[in-house]
């Protein structure tokens, strides 16, 4: 296997999309993706042609099978992913509006002892770690390894092990509040128990991204400035609020880039991890202290192109684009940056 200049480690799990308008539970009919945040990274990356390391598990099951074969014909070193033969790989249940956008219902397939992202082994994690690192730049991660307690041990060490070997890490502060609660609640914002335990971990990361009620849940302020004037480290912040224009500071240059249409949207699932992606893959060449401004304003518009394409098939994965289809985008695209 080549060498991964990214890392990416977290959830794989199957995204089960209802009909749009309809219930993903018993609503006909119903297309099982592939996904997971970091998971989903990890494909997008490949697809543009990064060598990316997958860190996750996967249930001893058709749909884990299924996701590793994904991953092998992608191309991604999968020296770090682990089969739980106690845990089933994890169903999200997604509703989608009429408009493609989505929420997340809940979960199905459980036996009683959670799903197998829950239980990424930090001892094979160990075990596995020079296959799997091998000099890379970044770690991607996000902050759903952070809700199960065996899973947040493997995530917590894959972090002190990166930022000891000198690597970059990049966040995605994708609040789920159904993947944190045991039983279902109509409240949506963090508790000071899940907050505190997600930005316990800010202090050690190089670029945050997040949505912009996120942001106002964990940072009282969508401003990215003031997001990372708020950090020791004064990381890298973009902001994403859905088709409005996206803020950022990247390197202490501040910008606020416009929205870019695709085609047609038919699902918006991914789109975020395709952004990410997408900025990940700009950042790769350079050291991001010396980014300037006029290169971060290319950054962040090539990664929303990366997310517009993804909006215009089904699933996180399967509409991912490669980097002609990008170009292709960005060349025909109105949009701009302000």
């Amino acid at each position: 296997m080549k060498a991964p200049s990214v890392i990416a480690i977290g959830e794989a799990l199957i995204d089960r999309l209802g009909p749009p308008g309809g219930n993903p539970s018993f609503d006909l009919p119903i297309v099982d993706c592939f996904g997971g945040a970091p998971a989903n990274v990890a494909c997008a990356l490949s697809r543009l042609g990064v060598d990316v390391s997958f860190i996750g598990s996967l249930g001893n099951d058709s749909f884990g099978q299924n996701f590793k074969d994904l991953l092998i014909d992608r191309g991604i070193n999968i020296a770090g992913l682990q089969q739980d033969n106690l845990r089933p790989t994890r169903i999200v249940l997604v509703r989608r509006d009429a408009d493609g956008e989505r929420t997340f219902e809940g979960f199905k397939g459980d036996k009683g002892l959670g799903f197998a992202d829950q239980g990424i082994s930090r001892e094979q994690i160990m075990k596995n770690w020079p296959l799997v690192f091998n000099q890379a730049k970044w770690l991607v991660v996000g902050t759903i390894p952070l809700a199960s307690e065996i899973s947040s041990n493997a995530f917590l060490w894959c972090i002190e092990k990166s930022l000891s070997a000198g690597m970059k890490i990049a966040l995605d502060l994708n609040w789920r509040p159904t993947f944190w609660r045991k039983n279902v609640s109509q409240r949506l914002e963090p508790s000071l128990k899940e907050k505190n335990k997600i930005t316990s971990i800010l202090k050690n990361v190089s670029l945050i991204k997040v949505a912009n009620e996120e942001a106002q849940w964990f940072f009282n302020t969508s401003d990215p400035n003031e997001i990372s004037s708020s950090l020791p480290h004064r990381p890298s912040v973009i902001v994403t609020d859905g088709s409005n224009p996206i803020s950022w500071i990247i390197n202490n240059h501040m910008g606020q880039s416009c929205a870019i249409s695709p085609l047609s949207v038919i699902d918006t699932t991914g789109a975020g991890d395709s952004f990410t992606a997408g900025l990940i893959y700009k950042l790769l060449p350079f050291e991001l202290e010396r980014i300037s401004k006029q290169m971060a304003e290319d950054i962040v518009q090539f990664a929303i192109a990366c997310g517009a394409y993804t909006c215009q098939g089904v699933g996180a994965i399967d509409a991912q684009p490669y980097l002609e289809d990008v170009e292709s985008l960005l060349s025909r695209s109105n949009g701009g940056i302000s």
